[in-house]
């Protein structure tokens, strides 16, 4: 049987599960079926009760699939966003998971190519830590890492241009994932923008989406 993480159980990518265990609902719980006994109305935490976690836990769950659907409509919202480029945003990120799912890489790391520019949505500037964060309690610690640090190997790239330290990769050299974080970014990433590559439509990756985000982390 399947162990569920507990407050102080991570998941597989290190993170702890946020909701405790006696609050995840288990297989046939009655209290699924039935009306909230209470409903988390509490103003201040220190006066809750475990009933009232119990009905949040539950509403909570309920809410995930939500999840995958903001990921879609964030990478959605990069269709025409060129920021300078020669082409958009949505182009990139497709080509990119397009690339990586032709080179025969892991369903986590299409998915982490599909994702690793949508913390643009919020800041350009620190997007790879963004993404990464909201990567964080779904996928593996490897990946994480590697959709964190992914400017610090494209730097090798461009940072010249800009009188930037080119080499930033090799501050990472001994990690255990520095191999495929080089194949992240020089075989798909830095490759990734080519107006006339033939890009897997984002409906192709949508069921891979929802594969990773609808299941709450733990449950």
């Amino acid at each position: 049987m399947k162990q569920t993480p507990s407050a102080a159980t991570p998941t597989s990518s290190g993170q702890v599960s946020l909701i405790p265990p006696e609050h995840l609902p288990r297989e046939h719980d009655p209290l699924q079926q039935a009306a909230p006994a209470a409903q988390g109305d509490f103003t201040r935490m220190d006066e809750s009760t475990h009933e009232q976690w119990h009905t949040i836990a539950l509403a909570t769950l309920a809410h995930q699939p939500q999840v995958a659907k903001r990921m879609l409509d964030m990478l959605r919202s990069f269709d025409g966003v060129r920021l300078g480029f020669g082409v958009d945003q949505l182009h990139h990120m497709l080509q990119t998971a397009t690339m990586a799912k032709r080179a025969n890489a892991s369903d986590e790391m299409v998915l982490c190519a599909l994702l690793h520019d949508v913390g643009k949505y919020v800041s350009i500037i620190n997007h790879g830590q963004i993404a990464a964060e909201m990567l964080k309690p779904y996928v593996s610690r490897d990946a994480y890492h590697i959709v964190r640090t992914h400017q610090d190997f494209q730097g090798r790239h461009y940072y010249a241009h800009f009188g930037m330290d080119s080499n930033l990769r090799e501050r990472h050299r001994d990690e255990p994932w520095f191999d495929l974080a080089q194949v992240f970014t020089d075989e798909w990433d830095q490759a990734a923008f080519d107006p006339q590559f033939k890009v897997l439509p984002l409906g192709e990756f949508e069921p891979l989406v929802h594969q990773f985000f609808d299941r709450y982390p733990g449950s």
